[in-house]
């Protein structure tokens, strides 16, 4: 199996991970961020994998940390691969075009944010797609933009997209949708997602 780049975030968070064994994210993973350790760059990217690289099977979950004297988000590589889903690159061009569609707002407080405290972020889960993402054109259509992508915040006070994350997680593993904040964000609530998620994306 390849291995990530050495020295960058997700070849830090395998290194904790490789031994299969369960690690919390709060004390083990020393001078990473948990908003970086989660995303992209670091478990998702794992997850994920690449076009020359499978995904890793990680399992999450919230225990009790005797050395952290508090509840905290562990991890666990099975130790099992997974068929590669890795998202296209989305280009500057197209990222300006995606937050001007929305205008800078971003889609759960509603509020209208400097670029800088913005992130697009998929609206379909990845660990859904079963398939590497095509290769996502400049001119995309207003339509598209907004049947793939999201704004979300990230700023001092929190980063939505680990919101959207453990969400998706739960929902991925129990069949039922998550509620972010304890809310059904949602127009015509079905505690169970019975449909094919395949069907929502034709």
């Amino acid at each position: 199996m390849n291995q990530p780049k050495k020295g960058s975030l997700q070849a830090k968070v395998l290194a904790v991970l490789q031994d299969t064994k369960w690690h919390c994210r709060l004390h083990e993973h020393k001078g990473i961020p948990s908003a970086q350790l989660a995303g992209g760059g670091g478990i998702q990217g794992l997850q994920r994998g690449t076009r020359a690289r499978p995904g890793l099977i990680i399992e999450s979950k919230t225990d009790y940390c005797d050395q952290c004297k508090r509840k905290t988000r562990w991890d666990r590589w099975t130790g099992r691969t997974q068929k590669a889903n890795p998202p296209a690159s989305i280009s500057t061009k197209l990222c300006n075009r995606i937050r001007a569609c929305y205008k800078n707002t971003d889609v759960i407080e509603q509020r209208e944010r400097p670029s800088h405290e913005l992130t697009v972020e998929h609206r379909f889960p990845m660990n859904r797609w079963g398939a590497a993402e095509e290769k996502l054109p400049n001119d995309l259509s207003e339509i598209e933009i907004q049947r793939k992508f999201q704004l979300l915040k990230k700023d001092s006070s929190g980063f939505h997209n680990l919101l959207k994350s453990r969400a998706c997680e739960n929902c991925v593993k129990t069949g039922k949708r998550g509620k972010p904040f304890g809310i059904k964000f949602f127009l015509s609530w079905r505690r169970r997602m019975a449909e094919k998620y395949s069907a929502s994306r034709s």
